[in-house]
């Protein structure tokens, strides 16, 4: 193996191109120098054709292009930050305005609860002085329904104890006194 690799070096030292020039160096015998001589006329033919010259103006305007593009991709980077800053504040915008709607609708709730308590409270009242009115009503229908009951059989007892007790005489004295009175009370 050590006999392969010294093998293949001293091939690579032999076979380099410092080698293989031989002769006065500006001889055309001399490959280094036939190698500048093809070098400096492939030069001359680039300036010759002025690729110089179109190279730097491809890549003036290929870095002008570059430039253009970035300023075009700075003015969008602005514009949708300027965007995004908006609709950012129309969020905290709409943001606030759900949360003072929510408010507005707890304090509505709150105020209509009232109401309907207060309302109920009313209505509660009306009704029980309604009942209260009936009972009352009830007790007055009640009390004369039993005094007129009342005087219904006192006057019913009267008669059958004055009919007992007095005779016809008196009878028809009792009946021409009542005459008289009422007679007077009404003129």
């Amino acid at each position: 193996m050590r006999h392969l690799i010294s093998l293949s070096a001293l091939g690579t030292l032999m076979a380099s191109p410092a080698l293989a020039a031989s002769g006065p160096f500006f001889s055309l015998r001399n490959t280094d120098f036939v190698v500048l001589l093809g070098f400096l006329l492939f030069l001359a033919v680039l300036v010759y054709f002025k690729v110089p010259k179109t190279l730097g103006g491809l890549l003036d305007k290929r870095a002008d292009g570059i430039r253009d593009e970035l300023e075009e991709a700075r003015a969008l980077r602005e514009e949708a930050q300027t965007l995004l800053a908006s609709y950012e504040r129309k969020q905290r915008e709409v943001q606030e305005q759900a949360e003072k709607i929510v408010a507005q609708a707890k304090i509505d709730a709150e105020s209509a609860a009232d109401q309907a308590r207060k309302d109920l409270d009313v209505s509660i009242a009306r009704r029980i002085a309604a009942a209260e009115e009936q009972i009352k009503s009830a007790e007055t229908s009640a009390v004369k329904e039993v005094r007129d009951r009342a005087i219904s059989v006192a006057v019913a007892a009267a008669r059958d104890v004055i009919g007992q007790q007095l005779g016809a005489a008196d009878k028809a004295k009792l009946v021409d006194s009542s005459i008289k009175e009422v007679g007077a009370k009404l003129h």
